[in-house]
């Protein structure tokens, strides 16, 4: 069993607490369109009793295409966010890229993640984690599950053991990623909660040539996959409209499908945590 972190004084992730559930677009779009998309996430989960955590960028820092579009950028987006955090009453969860943008994203952020690209630089975590908010780790595709070991220590040298892992496909060759479930497996060792992100692992990275693929066909299994193994979350990008997403639509979860696979995913967790 994993430690347990607790998110906003309610939300309890790991040591044996219900699975959590953390969605949202990709990036933010429109206002209108992101407290929409948190409403019904919201409807989803309650209806469902899932506890929930809602996900955006601000600012997508790390597109292939220089074209790419990146989000409405720090102040905007938190602004919006921080509107979904006080009119829904939800907590909320975005990257930082820059070491310049903490101080002002820890404000309005429940959990600071720092993206897969990222999960290496030193000062950037050093100085998220003396935020004492959770940190949510993205694991490097380019990483082995060991290599993660490390990097909490980063953390818990700044006496923050607030500490989220997630899992989001290895690099397997050229523009694709394979999951090796073993990982969950070996992250959990480590003693924090383990997140699985299931529409990250079927991006096809640069598959477009000018901004990524993805196969979201494959969501639902990785997803239940994953579930039966054991996490302690679930990280899922969704969309009114995946094919008309300004970022990562092929790799999004329609949201109308996001019901369907949460009854499914409730059914095998309660198996996966009786065994």
């Amino acid at each position: 069993m994993t430690g347990e972190v607790t998110i906003s004084n309610y939300i309890k992730i790991g040591g044996g607490n219900p699975l959590v559930l953390i969605a949202g677009p990709c990036v933010i779009e429109t206002e209108k369109k992101t407290l929409w998309l948190a409403q019904e996430l919201k409807t989803i989960t309650e209806k469902l009793k899932i506890p929930f955590i809602f996900k955006s960028s601000y600012d997508k820092a790390n597109r292939t295409s220089i074209n790419s579009y990146r989000g409405p950028g720090l102040k905007e987006g938190l602004r919006i966010l921080a509107k979904v955090k006080k009119n829904l009453g939800v907590s909320i969860l975005s990257d930082v890229h820059q070491l310049s943008e903490i101080n002002q994203a820890e404000k309005v952020l429940d959990v600071i993640q720092i993206p897969a690209f990222l999960c290496r630089q030193t000062d950037l975590i050093v100085k998220a984690a003396r935020t004492g908010k959770p940190i949510n780790i993205k694991k490097g595709q380019f990483l082995s599950p060991y290599e993660i070991k490390p990097i909490t220590k980063k953390i818990t040298t700044c006496n923050n053991h607030h500490i989220l892992l997630t899992e989001r496909g290895t690099s397997f060759g050229y523009n694709n990623l394979v999951v090796d479930m073993r990982s969950l497996v070996i992250m959990r060792r480590f003693g924090f909660p383990i997140i699985f992100d299931a529409t990250h692992s079927v991006q096809l990275p640069g598959g477009e040539g000018t901004a990524s693929g993805g196969e979201r066909e494959f969501i639902p299994y990785l997803t239940m996959a994953a579930t039966a193994v054991g996490v302690d979350g679930l990280y899922l990008e969704v969309h009114d409209n995946p094919e008309e997403a300004l970022c990562d639509g092929p790799n999004s979860l329609k949201i109308s499908e996001l019901a369907p696979l949460l009854k499914k995913i409730k059914k095998i967790s309660t198996i996966s945590e009786k065994r």
